[in-house]
């Protein structure tokens, strides 16, 4: 498919999806891919082809808005990201469950793709955290909207690239090798509880410690969707809560939220 074509269809339809242009523009020839992979299923002549089909089709858009899913991950990604969560911002979060007498540190991860973030997160309670506050229990939820994805979160085996960015000896001590894919160990695994869910639509009917939502919604969708889901996401945060976002983006509505900025690293706490 030709580049500009596509690209002048995409600023075409996206708003109508509620995503933006913006957060698509370097990676939308995975979304070309797609769009061209369903025009020749449906047997016509090309992009203008599809539009006049969009038109006429309304659960077309449907099809449409699951070819627009982004799920690019893998451990540990954005080092600074999680370096800061395990030595500062985990730790101290664990102390104020001590203090508070709540044994609970409940962390809800919206976008979580194949599992390789709400893993991680696992992975440094399990490793670096538990040690120190034994008493301590992690409780993760991880959602997304897409089954496939959840599935490979569930089965949480990984090639090698998946991993390349963790510390050498917890490759070690979380995975298992089978061939050329690491298996996660259930003891890991056992953290974490996976979720389908969409987070345009719907919250968790519960409350949270930490939230991340990381190069999704403050990514991809407009600011009108960002807005809505950043109210959502400020219901859902326990008193002190902190709200993580990728290390590129940024909210809409700043002034609601008291902003951190670590590192290049934007870490947003409720007031």
């Amino acid at each position: 498919m030709d580049d500009n074509k596509c690209v002048s269809f995409l600023q075409g339809v996206l708003p109508q999806l509620n995503l933006r242009w913006k957060g698509f523009r370097k990676v939308r020839r995975q979304v070309c891919r797609r769009i061209d992979r369903r025009i020749g299923e449906l047997g016509l002549a090309d992009i203008e082809s599809y539009s006049k089909h969009l038109a006429n089709h309304k659960d077309e858009w449907q099809l449409l808005d699951h070819f627009c899913r982004i799920t690019i991950s893998r451990f540990y990604r954005d080092r600074l990201v999680y370096d800061f969560l395990g030595n500062d911002m985990l730790p101290m979060m664990a102390g104020d469950r001590v203090q508070e007498n709540d044994p609970v540190l409940r962390i809800w991860s919206a976008g979580c793709a194949s599992g390789e973030e709400p893993y991680t997160i696992a992975l440094i309670y399990h490793l670096l955290l538990r040690p120190g506050f034994p008493d301590i229990q992690l409780k993760v939820l991880a959602s997304d909207i897409d089954p496939v994805v959840l599935e490979r979160a569930r089965q949480a085996v990984y090639p090698k690239t998946s991993i390349r960015e963790l510390p050498e000896l917890w490759q070690q001590d979380a995975f298992v090798r089978q061939k050329e894919s690491y298996r996660l160990k259930d003891c890991i695994k056992e953290w974490v509880r996976l979720h389908k869910l969409d987070i345009r639509k719907e919250t968790p009917d519960a409350r949270f410690h930490m939230i991340l939502c990381r190069n999704l919604a403050f990514t991809y969708y407009d600011q009108k969707l960002q807005s809505i889901i950043l109210k959502k996401f400020i219901k859902r945060l326990e008193t002190g809560g902190v709200l993580v976002i990728g290390i590129h983006e940024h909210l809409p509505e700043k002034h609601v939220l008291l902003s951190r900025l670590i590192d290049n690293m934007p870490i947003y706490q409720k007031n």
